[in-house]
């Protein structure tokens, strides 16, 4: 068991920016891989970025350049957002890859609302 909790979540304009962190505890010597997805009201989830146990990560290309994911030794996870646009105003979730018992499972944080003004 995994559990997420995200916060840092606001109101900026466009051209700023924004630092959301997620806070993990329980069973996190499990965890595989963490990632950030978001949702916007009547779309689809999508994925942000992920960092796997080895530091590595990778960025959907709308976010490229301007977002930067990182982990901590702890396996908190941090979303450093620059140069802000109003599409990505969206409710960004924290998500935890585990495996253990030779099966995987996803955990989910509640979601922090991001709204980027024009």
């Amino acid at each position: 068991q995994v559990q997420l909790v995200e916060s840092g979540g606001g109101t900026v304009q466009a051209g700023g920016s924004l630092r959301l962190s997620c806070a993990a505890s329980g069973s996190i010597d499990n965890i595989i891989l963490m990632a950030w997805y978001r949702q916007a009201p009547g779309k689809q989830r999508e994925l942000v970025a992920t960092v796997t146990n080895g530091g590595r990560t990778n960025y959907a290309d709308s976010v490229k350049g301007r977002f930067t994911t990182s982990r901590d030794n702890a396996k908190n996870m941090y979303l450093q957002m620059t140069s802000l646009k109003p599409e990505d105003t969206a409710v960004y979730y924290c998500n935890a890859l585990t495996f253990v018992l030779g099966a995987s499972s996803d955990y989910w944080g509640q979601g922090t609302q991001v709204t980027v003004s024009s």
